[in-house]
């Protein structure tokens, strides 16, 4: 695809229309595609990639198990920031440009990361490595629709919305065996050599492919409220749960200033002449039925992804790596349906609505789930659900791009990937919450409900067992069963937010247009 003549904002009066760079094809094709997807892949991997490891680094550093969370916490802080911020970078300096610079700088600071002495020092740079990587995702998006020839572009979001959905299920099983079998600094250091390697390879490729910068005037009101909003915003998401949500005065605070920092954003944008976020791509109603739909069953998705390693770890007696190993399926399966979505030239919405409607059924499918399940009783269903995710994920890209004009790209997939990275922390949060409180509400009915008359306690201490083992082993059966309870009622849950997301995507007027250079949407 090839790059737009004018940026935003750009003076168009006297400047005669540059000849776009010809797409690339063959070999070189190939490896600019693997750099592309090489960097979206390790952006997304590092959301997830040190959940597994938190034990391990607090206890090298020195540091509470409470503080080890900052780890997670802080990159999503530093991410959430520059995500929605590329659209104006991009702008300002230039597309390839950034992207280059945000590689080469998240390789630099995975290194630091991983050399770290202290749990502050860590967090620190965590936050750094966020804020490098957070570009990376839209970037990688609209630099591979323009170096893939326009008929391909199809093939294009395939690849990228491929390294989107497996990286959140590689990251604990690469994490989980870079700390088994060698040590936590790995779960950093690993990225290093792909991001700084590649990094550089792309700007020898790529650079023929860079925007013409455009010295926009800089809107400092509108970032300063962008970081108070995103940052009190992430702190509610990531802390909430360990602080008991609005029991305490810190997250209600934070959610206050998240609220109105949020509200006197959207005014100072949408009011501001050259904002820091442009807003104004959401005037275009595919973007807006794409985005929504989009964040909507990310959530959810991700709801899956969170709850089955949660559950098979507490109460199935899974390690991590076997329970990464369960749910990696669902991204094998994936794999092999892709490229049959990506070339497919049927109406995207009706791709997208039987997707995430599979998506449903087969969560609903889980919800008959039971404790004395085996691996493959597992995995076979998320195996299925897998075959569904292309037909939900590629689409929506392709309509959501496709719906606003080429020079609102990098903006529009700034804002969607923030959004759907916002939806997926959301998601974690809720999902997390609801599930530890369904399974204290299931043990204290059951607890009323199991050996009421005492009969299983006493027939266990008939057979040999000391009475205080009769009642353990009581206990763990009530403990088992609220938990497998818990999993399958929030299960029902998520399959109600797939449902929804199907009938959202109707809202999007039926595409008119393929993704390509000089085209609005509307």
């Amino acid at each position: 695809m090839s790059q737009a003549t004018t940026a935003p904002g750009a003076p168009a009066a006297h400047q005669a229309p540059a000849a776009a760079p010809a797409p690339l094809s063959g070999p070189m094709l190939f490896v600019a595609a693997l750099m592309l997807a090489a960097a979206n892949f390790i952006a997304v991997l590092n959301m997830t990639i040190a959940n597994v490891a938190v034990p391990n680094i607090a206890g090298a550093l020195g540091a509470a198990a409470s503080q080890g969370t900052w780890v997670i916490t802080s990159f999503a802080v530093g991410e959430a920031i520059t995500v929605p911020l590329t659209g104006w970078f991009a702008a300002r300096f230039g597309a390839v440009r950034v992207f280059v610079v945000s590689m080469v700088l998240f390789g630099i600071f995975s290194i630091l990361c991983g050399l770290s002495t202290s749990i502050g020092m860590l967090v620190v740079m965590r936050v750094f490595q966020g804020l490098s990587g957070g570009p990376l995702m839209p970037l990688s998006q609209t630099l591979m629709l323009r170096i893939f020839p326009k008929d391909k572009a199809g093939t294009a979001i395939g690849i990228w919305s491929m390294t989107t959905l497996i990286a959140p299920v590689v990251g604990p099983i690469l994490g989980g065996w870079l700390v088994d079998d060698f040590t936590w600094n790995w779960v950093f250091l690993i990225n290093a050599p792909i991001a700084i390697g590649f990094g550089l390879g792309a700007w020898k490729m790529l650079k023929h492919y860079q925007d013409a910068p455009v010295r926009n005037p800089f809107d400092k009101v509108g970032l300063v409220l962008l970081l108070v909003w995103v940052v009190a915003l992430q702190l509610v998401l990531d802390e909430g749960k360990n602080l008991d949500w609005f029991a305490s005065s810190q997250i209600v605070a934070l959610t206050i200033i998240a609220v109105v920092g949020f509200a006197a954003f959207l005014i100072w944008e949408l009011h501001e002449k050259h904002p820091v976020v442009d807003l104004r791509v959401f005037r275009h109603r595919g973007f807006n039925a794409s985005v929504i739909t989009v964040s909507v069953a990310y959530a959810a998705f991700f709801g899956v992804s969170v709850l089955t390693p949660l559950w098979l770890q507490s109460f199935m007696g899974y390690t991590a790596t076997d329970a990464g190993l369960a749910t990696a399926w669902t991204g094998v399966t994936a794999l092999f349906v892709a490229p049959i979505v990506a070339n497919s030239k049927r109406d995207p919405r009706a791709l997208v609505f039987f997707g995430v409607l599979w998506m449903a059924l087969v969560t609903l499918w889980r919800t008959v789930a039971n404790s004395d399940m085996a691996f493959w009783d597992i995995a076979i269903p998320l195996a299925v659900m897998g075959f569904a995710l292309p037909f939900f994920f590629i689409p929506t890209s392709g309509i959501a791009l496709g719906s606003v004009e080429e020079r609102e790209m990098d903006s529009a997939a700034g804002l969607m990937n923030f959004l759907r990275t916002l939806s997926g922390a959301f998601a974690t949060s809720v999902v997390t919450t609801v599930w530890a409180n369904q399974t204290t509400r299931n043990h204290a009915e059951l607890v009323g409900l199991a050996d009421r008359d005492g009969s299983v306690t006493q027939m266990l201490t008939q057979s040999g067992a000391p009475p205080e083992v009769a009642t353990q082993v009581v206990d763990y059966l009530i403990v088992s069963q609220s938990g497998m309870l818990s999993t399958n009622q929030v299960m029902t849950g998520i399959a109600v937010m797939f449902f929804i997301a199907a009938a959202i995507i109707w809202i999007a007027p039926k595409p008119t247009r393929t993704i390509e250079p000089g085209a609005g949407g509307h």
